[in-house]
């Protein structure tokens, strides 16, 4: 985890980012700030090299507000800080800064989860849209990829946080003042896009879960646990695009990608559940080519 005391904090790519949930990417981009260091050091972690690695630039609270703004000008439908929790003081007074300056996109703030309660109320009223990830229900099998055993607990509580500050998800029509509920988005949203709109997510909570080699019933409990909890009132975001890296490839489950049958299987199980609002992705999209380069500080 790297923070400092004078203030600076450390980034390491500021630009228009493509891969997330088509209602946050749209057709635009989402105004991605993928922020260096980690409190939960994930041995599988695709984003290695500004996790843990040396890539990104140390700047000030005054640019990374600039840098918002900068992205909202370049046409970004949402600010997007990604692993950004260990910078919260910098981070919220920079989006204050933002805020104050002009910014009117929603902010969307996506985070393993791991992350202190008391730092997510700090960002009530700021953040407009979370994407928590939920990775592990075992306890055993977080401190086996994480080191780190308390993680399930963590995020149930950072979760249940974003939750009650965004409430039931909330679309719009980009360039048009319709808004669109849950059930609408679901009925109607894929009609809207294959006509040429664009439906974007206003507010809400999207929980991630990425499925890991092997872990098929971990993931089935989370998905259990999240629908026993929140209904409807949240999106769930199954997804399969785990990406063997080099530091996994000696393990016998992680050194390979997702099986189909795996990923099928706990689609098949959502759908039992009666989980509606979901995203899942299809086909092969375990690709290295979905994670960003990190080497230029582009944007920074």
């Amino acid at each position: 985890m790297q923070t400092d005391r004078h203030g600076l904090l450390r980034v390491a790519r500021a630009a228009l980012h493509f891969w997330e949930e088509p209602c946050i990417s749209g057709t635009s981009g989402s105004g991605a700030v993928f922020f260096c260091g980690c409190g939960l050091q994930c041995v599988f972690c695709q984003n290695y090299r500004i996790s843990r690695g040396g890539a990104g630039k140390n700047i000030t609270t005054d640019r990374l507000s600039d840098i918002f703004l900068e992205l909202a000008e370049k046409g970004a439908d949402n600010i997007n800080l990604v692993t950004a929790g260990h910078f919260i003081s910098q981070v919220t007074d920079a989006l204050i800064r933002a805020k104050d300056r002009g910014l009117s996109i929603p902010v969307v703030y996506n985070t393993s989860s791991y992350e202190r309660v008391e730092d997510i109320r700090r960002l009530d009223g700021l953040v407009d849209v979370y994407l928590p990830d939920f990775k592990f229900m075992d306890n055993e099998l977080s401190q086996k990829y994480t080191r780190v055993s308390d993680y399930p607990e963590t995020a149930k509580e950072a979760i249940r946080e974003m939750v009650r500050q965004t409430g039931e998800a909330v679309f719009y029509i980009k360039g048009e003042k319709g808004r669109l509920d849950a059930e609408e988005y679901n009925e109607s949203g894929e009609a809207l896009m294959s006509h040429g709109k664009e439906v974007l997510m206003q507010r809400g909570t999207i929980v991630r879960h990425l499925l890991l080699p092997g872990s098929a019933d971990d993931s089935k409990r989370i998905i259990r646990y999240l629908h026993d909890t929140y209904g409807d009132t949240i999106f769930l975001s199954i997804m399969n695009q785990y990406t063997p890296m080099p530091q996994t490839a000696s393990d016998p489950l992680l050194g390979r990608r997702v099986r189909d049958s795996e990923y099928d299987e706990v689609i098949d199980f959502a759908i039992s559940e009666g989980v509606c609002n979901a995203f899942i992705q299809e086909g092969d999209v375990a690709k290295e080519s979905f994670i960003p380069d990190f080497d230029t500080n582009q944007g920074v």
